[in-house]
């Protein structure tokens, strides 16, 4: 076993972990008061569910020995067949439980990414459902196709170093399908739908970013050049992307915004995901910055198309791992460049797009018919923290005043909330 490469994997593991409550509170601090905590319930349900889901048979369906390209045997059955001195990488590698760990936690984040597309209007129970069913149906598949030797994207050398189409364009995508299923949230482009508390946003933000070190160098799987430059080009395309997103805003609004900022930030973390560790730090500025410009004019389309997309899912995560994905195939620096693969890159992309497109809109309709996906009227109207956890995110009791006052402090609160972000902006031009 080699010591270090154990011990860095696993603490990047560790690190991956911590991106999905960072996903919780950036999530979190967009919503409305009334829904906050269902949003990070959300985000953290996915911890439970898919951690189980992965030991009894999400490993073996995602990493088990190849089945015509599509998906891993059933070999690893509650992880059987893997013990304490099975490694990796031949005489001196990594114990396989390590991998095990390590990549439990993509597949906890990716589901957990699509929660920010369905906010303020779906049932708890509902969504529990959706995610069990998504991570066996889409993503176990995905991710074999993509990383497990024999899957037929990993076979065709497609690049996609930490989950550009197996993680982000799956879930935006996914995403996407679900929001068509489920519709819109009442009072979409009529009332003021604002964050709730934007430095809970930058606060997740900062927890994604800092996790987000793990997700791709970690994906090196050893303590290696491979992981410094990916760690490099993690830290400099985020920041170019800052930049891009904010003169975007700038140009068109008039205004850098803090969520604009923290979008950002995501936005390149999600475009260098596939590419960082065939492009120089150059061509991780490019990344980034394209990634910025672009995805801060994408979040902008759901008003113009009229999908509500409650949390920009699909402008971040779905545009982000597309510009990643196909932009390796123009700057990668290690020879791996060029037309063919950029051809190769393309299918990777659009493959998994309609894939999960198709099957995420068929798990919604039947969750949907069976359960019920959308909560009631007045559910989504009062909140969901009520009506589905019997908590409000915030305790006004004992503020003072009169009831009619401290009710008001506890409820809607739209209208006392911070400035408008550029997103807001664009919904008041757009509609």
């Amino acid at each position: 076993m080699n010591g270090a490469d154990t011990a860095f994997v696993l603490i990047s593991a560790a690190l991956v972990m911590l991106m999905t409550p960072g996903l919780a509170l950036f999530y979190g601090g967009m919503v409305r008061v009334k829904s906050a905590l269902n949003m990070l319930m959300m985000s953290f349900i996915s911890l439970g569910i898919v951690s189980v889901l992965w030991v009894l048979y999400g490993y073996s369906l995602a990493f088990g020995t190849d089945t015509g390209g599509l998906i891993g045997g059933f070999e690893h059955i509650g992880l059987s067949g893997i013990d304490v001195e099975t490694l990796t990488g031949g005489e001196e590698g990594i114990p396989v439980l390590a991998f095990v760990l390590f990549q439990l936690m993509f597949a906890v984040l990716t589901p957990a990414l699509m929660s920010g597309a369905l906010a303020d209007r779906v049932k708890f129970s509902a969504w529990a459902l959706f995610i069990t069913l998504w991570a066996t149906v889409v993503y176990f598949p995905v991710a074999h196709w993509v990383w497990a030797e024999g899957g037929w994207l990993f076979e065709l050398e497609v690049i996609d170093f930490a989950g550009g189409t197996a993680v982000h364009i799956n879930a935006g995508v996914g995403a996407l399908a679900a929001v068509l299923v489920v519709g819109r949230r009442i009072g979409f482009k009529r009332e003021p739908m604002r964050p709730h508390s934007l430095p809970l946003v930058v606060l997740g933000a900062a927890l994604l970013w800092f996790g987000w070190f793990g997700f791709n160098a970690g994906s090196a799987l050893g303590a290696n050049g491979t992981a410094a430059t990916m760690a490099l080009n993690t830290q400099v395309a985020t920041a170019a992307a800052i930049l891009g997103w904010l003169l975007y805003e700038r140009i068109r609004h008039g205004a850098f915004t803090t969520l604009g900022a923290a979008s950002g930030a995501v936005a390149g973390l999600v475009a260098i995901t596939p590419a960082g560790a065939h492009v120089n730090a150059v061509g991780a500025i490019v990344i980034g910055l394209v990634a910025g410009l672009v995805c801060s004019w994408a979040v902008s389309l759901k008003y113009r198309l009229g999908y509500d997309d409650s949390l920009d899912v699909v402008g971040v995560h779905l545009v982000g791992g597309v510009i990643g994905t196909l932009l390796v195939g123009v700057l990668a620096t290690d020879g791996v460049g060029g037309l063919t693969q950029l051809g190769k890159q393309a299918v990777g992309a659009f493959s998994v797009m309609a894939f999960s497109f198709v099957v995420s809109w068929i798990l919604a309709k039947l969750v949907d018919a069976v359960v019920g996906f959308r909560a009631s009227e007045d559910d989504e109207t009062a909140g969901l923290d009520q009506a589905y956890h019997a908590e409000t995110a915030y305790d006004f009791s004992a503020v003072g005043g009169s009831p009619a006052s401290r009710g008001a402090a506890g409820g809607h609160n739209d209208s006392v909330t911070a400035s408008p972000s550029a997103k807001e902006t664009d919904k008041k031009v757009d509609a």
